[in-house]
């Protein structure tokens, strides 16, 4: 059945339109959860506070779980979904710096965006970063595009990768997530007497 686009059963004029009512309601969501306040993004990082941990690793165990069973029952097809190739190099690298810009401005591109809309002064400065790194990339792409495009793994998944079944490497993910969420929640209950 599924992709609903690709497949036209879904008028790709739409694909815009749903983008748009996707972002927003993905907006709705951040801010609703606390995701625009820096404190909050920030405290997995300093170890007061796991709601980001916990969000995101739910997300995506509902997706793969969701996805297993659309593919079983024939919904959707998976051959179908792109995947984005895997360079390496370029993945380290910006994940390093990423995550050191998370680090010190307590924001990723999506929530700081999520906080600018809602007027703080920091999200604002946070994006306005983005925009400046984005336009340095895009000047300097020339000089380190072999660099972008190093070890090049291809539309590679994680469970091709170590070579087992999706449905495994599922089942392996959900019972890490369970055993984070209880690890997170006792560094949680120690580090509220310390710090609150």
């Amino acid at each position: 059945m599924g992709p609903l686009v690709s497949q036209g059963i879904i008028d790709p004029a739409w694909n815009n339109v749903l983008a748009l009512l996707i972002g927003f309601a993905f907006g709705y969501i951040l801010e609703a959860t606390g995701f625009s306040s820096s404190r909050k993004l920030a405290g997995v990082f300093y170890g007061y506070d796991f709601v980001v941990l916990r969000t995101f690793m739910t997300a995506v165990m509902v997706a793969m779980v969701g996805l297993m069973f659309f593919d079983y029952f024939g919904w959707i097809d998976l051959s179908m979904i792109y995947i984005l190739p895997t360079f390496v190099s370029s993945a380290v690298i910006g994940g390093v710096i990423m995550g050191l810009g998370f680090v010190v401005g307590g924001f990723c591109p999506g929530t700081s965006l999520c906080g600018a809309v809602i007027g703080k002064i920091d999200a604002m400065m946070f994006t306005a970063g983005i925009f400046i790194g984005i336009f340095i990339f895009s000047e300097a792409f020339p000089l380190i595009e072999n660099i972008y495009y190093a070890n090049d793994l291809g539309a590679v998944k994680i469970n091709e990768f170590f070579g087992i079944s999706a449905g495994l490497f599922t089942l392996i993910f959900v019972v890490m997530a369970i055993v984070a969420f209880y690890v997170t929640y006792l560094i949680r209950k120690k580090v509220k007497d310390v710090v609150y």
